[in-house]
């Protein structure tokens, strides 16, 4: 069963087709964006991750005839208003720069104390057929931010997020043990069980997508 992952990040990629692994899905074969033709991106301009994750899915499950897997997640800051929020991935305008979101977000936060300075990670996800949306998850990692970036690891905001009750960002973990720890995983975790406990829905849905591609 082909999976599109809406995403060329290949941050995300590896992150989800480990946690596909973990969960033992091996029917599953997870294929990003970057191994397919060029497909319009659609607009992400909803309010929230979810209904961006949402938009995402549908788009992508209608332009191939595939399943697809969509996330939408961010960096939400609470002395910040919640910011950058569904406007992580482009805080420091277009194109997508992790250094230059990395460096208005500490400038943002200059003066102000590290115990004030809680944030989550949140990542929702939607798995869509061409026909409907199949189902939703959101799940998130609470943490602090740090001035000086740590850790190779990672991606994004990873290298200034730190987890206090580990003394380590989310770039200093390997990806066994950020996966078992993050936003992400764990809402693939959600994910991967929801496939688990519903395979009649899963394979009715292949079938449908099969006929529709032939």
């Amino acid at each position: 069963m082909q999976l599109v992952m809406a995403t060329a990040n290949k941050g995300k990629v590896r992150e989800i087709a480990h946690e596909l692994t973990l969960a033992g899905l091996k029917e599953i074969i997870p294929i990003s964006l970057s191994e397919l033709p060029p497909i319009a991106e659609p607009l992400e301009d909803q309010p929230t991750f979810s209904g961006n994750a949402i938009k995402k899915a549908q788009h992508y499950a209608a332009a191939t005839g595939l399943l697809c897997l969509a996330d939408d997640s961010g960096l939400c800051v609470d002395v910040l208003g919640g910011a950058p929020g569904v406007l992580s991935a482009r805080y420091a305008g277009e194109p997508c720069d992790d250094a230059a979101n990395n460096q208005k977000l500490i400038a943002a936060l200059t003066g102000i104390a590290l115990e004030r300075r809680t944030a989550r990670f949140v990542c929702s996800m939607a798995l869509a057929s061409p026909q409907a949306v199949l189902t939703v998850v959101t799940d998130e990692v609470r943490g602090l931010i740090v001035d000086e970036p740590r850790g190779t690891n990672g991606f994004g905001y990873d290298p200034h997020f730190f987890l206090p009750e580990l003394g380590k960002t989310t770039a200093e973990l390997s990806m066994q043990h950020k996966s078992q720890l993050s936003h992400r995983g764990k809402a693939t975790r959600q994910m991967t069980e929801w496939m688990r406990t519903h395979p009649d829905i899963m394979i009715s849905t292949r079938r449908s997508t099969s006929r529709e591609v032939e």
